[in-house]
């Protein structure tokens, strides 16, 4: 592959389990469910989550320059250590750390440190922290000298920072960049999204005709993007994709509510995949690569949507991903990735940008877990059976509150 900005490490800690390997078991086996926050406090109608199992989250690192760090920054540590590791990078050998950029998003960053403190929980540092210093921990523990930032635009943050990671990249400002996003349990993100009446009872249940709201899940999400000259002088073994198009967009409509007519997330999707050259053909519904009982049309093989279990949300997507992908849209597979580890807040988009990256490399699309019958207002392609992928691309999507949108474009490492 030449040119670009590739994808040559992966980190993961879900409910699932920690590490790529048990996600990518998980997305195969396509089960899991929500459970009851062991919190007290949280009082409130719909307590429960996709939690990260407590055996899997990490004790450490030790506190960095004295800093007490939460649950969502040892999260990112731990799976910005699986991605180092994947990519080669361990110790950063060989590497100029004034060239190694960090990117990490949050929605809620450190609260819980905060809320226990205000809550008069277990006893812990009395020392004030920042609340979003996930991208910081991660800097300090790998050592990276180059640029450092956490994202917090809301759930489409880590979305934002992998694009931000691209841009460095490629403008020359850093080789390569750890980027992604991290989210840990927070009661008073949970409690307003319950006074919003904003949760379903049962489970996360995108594009279903009963779905009542989104369940939010914990964990973090990690890439190594670097540029491809870079990659080589390292001699690097693994590809696992390229980042090849991104799309950012607003839609200046609602403090929470997407635009209903899906002007903003068009374009957004529009600019990703005219950037990748992607866009579909005009008026087909075939093209090349398209291989028959393969998951896709054309170049672009699935999508990995954003579709939180949200009524409008969903309904918006689904109607804007037809405008793009005009008649190849029914015949496009969606991989609802929420449906599997819950709505990861900040870390969405990285972890819908990881499973994209785990298809390209592995040529399947897994199973999504079944949501029962579809609402007939975004009724859209949800294979509940593994199915092969040939085509080149895979379209990821991430919006937040504020109207933010971004969309990314990932290219197999062999296309």
């Amino acid at each position: 592959m030449d040119g670009g900005v590739l994808v040559t490490g992966l980190g993961a800690v879900s409910c699932v389990g920690s590490g790529v390997d048990a996600l990518w078991r998980g997305m195969r086996a396509a089960r899991s469910a929500p459970v009851r926050v062991p919190d007290p406090l949280a009082r409130m109608d719909h307590p429960h989550m996709y939690l990260v199992p407590e055996a899997e989250v990490p004790a450490g690192p030790e506190e960095p320059a004295g800093m007490p760090l939460g649950r969502a920054s040892r999260l990112a540590v731990e799976a910005a250590r699986e991605a180092v590791a994947d990519a080669g990078l361990t110790g950063l050998a060989g590497v100029d750390p004034r060239r190694v950029a960090v990117a990490v998003s949050s929605g809620m960053g450190d609260s819980d440190l905060h809320e226990r403190r205000r809550a008069g929980g277990p006893a812990g540092p009395d020392r004030w922290t920042p609340v979003f210093p996930v991208a910081s921990a991660v800097g300090a523990w790998l050592g990276a000298q180059g640029a450092n930032t956490c994202l917090s635009n809301a759930c489409a943050a880590s979305g934002y920072a992998l694009s931000l990671a691209a841009d460095l990249i490629r403008s020359g400002e850093a080789d390569v960049v750890v980027a992604g996003g991290s989210e840990a349990y927070s009661r008073v993100g949970l409690a307003c999204f319950n006074r919003l009446g904003a949760i379903d009872p049962e489970r996360c249940r995108p594009f279903a005709a009963d779905r009542r709201g989104t369940v939010f899940g914990e964990g973090a999400a990690v890439l190594v993007l670097e540029s491809a000259e870079h990659a080589r002088r390292r001699g690097v073994k693994t590809v696992y994709a390229r980042l090849a198009g991104t799309g950012w967009s607003c839609d200046a409509h609602h403090a929470t509510a997407p635009e209903p007519g899906g002007a903003q997330i068009e374009r957004a999707m529009r600019e990703a995949l005219r950037e990748a050259g992607a866009l579909p053909d005009p008026g087909t519904a075939t093209g090349p690569g398209s291989v028959p009982g393969a998951a896709g049309v054309g170049r672009l093989g699935f999508v990995v949507p954003h579709g939180t279990g949200t009524e409008l949300n969903d309904v918006v997507e689904v109607r804007t991903l037809s405008a793009v992908l005009g008649e190849a849209a029914p015949l496009t597979p969606l991989y609802s990735l929420k449906a599997l580890l819950g709505h990861t807040g900040g870390a969405a988009g990285a972890f819908a940008a990881l499973a994209a990256a785990l298809v390209l490399h592995h040529g399947t699309l897994p199973p999504n877990v079944p949501v029962g019958a579809l609402d007939p207002e975004c009724e859209a392609p949800l294979p509940t059976a593994p199915t092969p992928v040939t085509a080149p691309y895979g379209l990821v999507n991430a919006y937040a509150f504020g109207g933010n949108n971004v969309s990314l474009v990932l290219q197999g490492a062999a296309a």
